[in-house]
């Protein structure tokens, strides 16, 4: 929809000044601790889905139609299924439903169960659109997001099972069972663009092999549009090739120029990121000196490691050729931190913790930049869960949505007043949102 301003608002307005480049000398550490060994299904290559097929398969290559659809990586115990897609009318006349459907099979000769822990599931249109939020709201409900990974998140960082997703599925041996079977509809919209973000975290107690799949809505006898078969997704399976379009083909890792990261399709090994952020002397983490700051990288990468060092990024034990090396930007992923903050001078000293979102650089000289105004370009969409004690000593648990933009320096989510020599316990959680652009870092300072 368009508007028109009259003339004479358009005459009197006021360019708008480019943003100013902002340095703040900071210290920026590698953030301690890694990755655990969850393996990850992450199903968000081809983005954009035109033309129905494979989106991500683990089964084996053996009497499937295109056997390079097919990974060969089975799957066992704890588990995420991650996917992230697109669907838009392939033409203005073809206005049907797309279908995504994650299939699971059990090879073994007894039955298995899957346990699904947590689960969210939402469209960007009508669930959760890409609202324009304030850059700091606080989301005691979680009724507050922008997108549907957003919201998603949201819900499994408080732990929630949507509605619709069962506790168990249970798989007879030899067969084949649907974990997902949900519409990205585009009739109704204009222009007819929808997207899913889809996180699942379940357990099994056998070995399976998974598939995310794309197929069109069927059409009943009556003109009607119907969900896809468990039997008709088999067949896809089968029989299917790769979905398209494919996505830009990612930069080789070691070669020169422009980083080309990828869209990824394959297992990733790496859930969670639990950190406890000490000194190994005094297992507290000692407060900056008045005026000064220090920061941890979160979701560091190739080409934005804010000298550090560090890659945060999850490995791939398996992947198709055209897809992502690793998971840049590490969506899904969730963050646990512990800070045990302590202020070792004989003065009363008052600290904030923020999140901000730098711009990217591999190496820096003495601090980060920024921008003021940040740039339009919104790069962190999502809750944190901050959990401390107030000066009051009573605990607090503070679910804050963030929306940040490029060189956003951010806003203080928690300030404490630490009395002379005493500690103070953070703890900071969130899911690295999907449509967001890394890195970010988390900033401790005294004033």
């Amino acid at each position: 929809m368009f508007s028109f301003l009259p003339l004479f608002t358009l005459a009197q307005a006021t360019p708008t000044p480019p943003p100013q480049e902002v340095f703040q000398p900071q210290e920026v550490r590698p953030l301690p601790g890694q990755l655990d060994s969850v393996l990850v299904f992450n199903s968000n290559s081809p983005e954009l889905v035109l033309k129905e097929g494979i989106l991500l398969s683990t089964f084996p290559p053996k009497g499937k139609t295109f056997p390079a659809a097919h990974l060969n990586q089975p799957l066992s115990g704890r588990f995420d299924v991650f996917a992230h897609h697109i669907a838009k009318a392939p033409t203005p006349e073809d206005l049907r439903t797309l279908y995504l459907g994650v299939l699971l099979y059990n090879p073994g000769k007894q039955a298995i169960t899957i346990d699904i822990l947590q689960a969210a599931s939402y469209l960007s249109q009508p669930d959760a659109p890409f609202i324009d939020l304030p850059p700091m709201v606080d989301d005691p409900q979680g009724t507050v997001y922008a997108g549907p990974g957003s919201r998603a998140m949201g819900d499994i960082l408080r732990g929630r099972r949507q509605a619709g997703f069962p506790p168990q599925v249970i798989i007879p041996p030899g067969e084949s069972r649907l974990l997902m079977n949900l519409p990205i509809p585009v009739k109704t919209l204009t222009p007819p663009l929808n997207g899913r973000s889809t996180l699942i975290r379940a357990r099994s107690n056998g070995t399976f092999y998974a598939a995310s799949l794309a197929m069109f809505a069927k059409p009943t006898a009556e003109g009607n549009e119907r969900p896809p078969t468990l039997e008709e997704w088999q067949n896809l399976l089968e029989t299917g090739d790769l979905a398209s379009p494919r996505d830009r083909t990612p930069t080789p890792p070691g070669a020169k120029g422009q980083i080309v990261y990828g869209r990824v399709a394959g297992v990733a090994r790496g859930s969670a990121w639990d950190a406890q952020i000490f000194t190994t002397s005094t297992y507290h983490l000692p407060i900056p000196p008045t005026g000064q700051a220090y920061s941890y990288g979160l979701s560091t990468l190739l080409g934005g490691k804010l000298g550090t060092g560090q890659d945060q990024t999850a490995d791939l034990i398996a992947r198709y050729p055209d897809t992502a090396y690793k998971t840049h930007g590490n969506y899904a992923i969730q963050y646990n931190l512990t800070l045990p903050l302590q202020n070792p001078t004989d003065q009363p000293q008052t600290v904030t913790l923020t999140i901000q979102t730098p711009t990217k650089q591999e190496q820096i000289q003495g601090g980060l930049k920024f921008f003021d105004p940040p740039q339009r370009q919104v790069f962190f969409r999502g809750t944190v869960r901050f959990r401390y004690n107030d000066d009051l000593g009573a605990p607090q648990t503070r679910y804050v949505h963030l929306v940040q933009r490029r060189g956003q320096q951010g806003e203080p989510i928690v300030t404490l007043t630490m009395p002379p020599g005493s500690d103070r316990l953070v703890q900071v959680d969130f899911l690295y949102p999907p449509d967001a652009t890394p890195p970010q870092v988390l900033t401790v300072r005294t004033q």
